[in-house]
């Protein structure tokens, strides 16, 4: 490989570094790492593909932070792993049938989606502490299915939707519904990194790339997550989050 081979390969793994750090601390790094991808030459469903794969890793070790409150949520989590894997699988399916042309456009809008989504985190989740309603275990399923089946088609803001979700079922305290945000996600991730893979939608090398800045990402930003102003780096991200749907719209529009 020549050295302007390595050279993508480098900025994804940094790519991958700085969207791990970034989730450990105030969430949305997808916004960092898809848009670098598709910077990079990736075709945006190739790009979203092989971000997904990339970061599971990061979701899996995220899980194993809430290992204490496995027995204590096994039952809500077994209720909710049937409707999560089918909406997972089902996105990823979604995903591979769904053309370039129709994913350009689609694009600019769920990027922009997330961006709001990341931008309001604060009034979704004071929202969703005021609880002032519950729902039932199967209207959390059916939502959760929906959820599933964003999260396996796109992905970037999937978590802030668990959360939002999962805060409306009965009689759970907010560790523990990450806990339960958390293993779904896991499920989500794999599920729809299973389909992707076998349907060859994944570029190996970049998500390699991604996946080891992403572990080095998440291990410093875990040691230093403290030394940071969580809100101030949402907000950046939030406005890079912008400045990417304006380029993806114009390049939409006159690309």
């Amino acid at each position: 490989m020549t050295f302007e081979g390595v050279i993508p390969l480098l900025l994804a793994a940094l790519a991958g570094f700085a969207a791990a750090a970034v989730n450990a601390v105030a969430g949305g790094g997808t916004l960092i790492s898809f848009p670098t991808l598709m910077w990079l030459g990736l075709d945006p469903r190739v790009a979203n593909a092989t971000n997904a794969v990339a970061l599971w890793p990061g979701s899996a070790s995220g899980a194993l932070g809430f290992h204490k409150y496995f027995a204590e949520t096994k039952d809500q989590l077994k209720a909710l792993l049937p409707p999560t894997i089918v909406g997972a699988i089902l996105g990823s399916v979604l995903l591979v049938v769904t053309s370039t042309e129709v994913f350009d456009v689609i694009v600019p809008f769920l990027i922009l989606g997330a961006t709001l989504l990341l931008a309001f985190q604060g009034k979704i989740k004071a929202a969703t502490e005021k609880r002032g309603f519950k729902l039932k275990a199967w209207q959390v399923a059916i939502l959760q299915f929906f959820v599933s089946l964003y999260g396996g088609y796109f992905g970037a803001g999937m978590g802030i939707m668990m959360l939002a979700v999962m805060s409306l079922y009965e009689g759970m305290d907010m560790h523990r519904l990450n806990a339960i945000k958390n293993w779904l996600a896991v499920i989500i991730n794999f599920g729809a990194s299973i389909t992707l893979l076998s349907q060859r939608l994944v570029d190996v090398k970049f998500a390699l790339a991604v996946m080891v800045g992403a572990m080095f990402g998440g291990y410093l930003s875990a040691r230093f997550a403290q030394r940071i102003e969580s809100e101030k780096l949402r907000v950046w991200v939030v406005a890079y989050g912008l400045i990417m749907v304006g380029y993806m719209f114009w390049r939409l529009v006159y690309a």
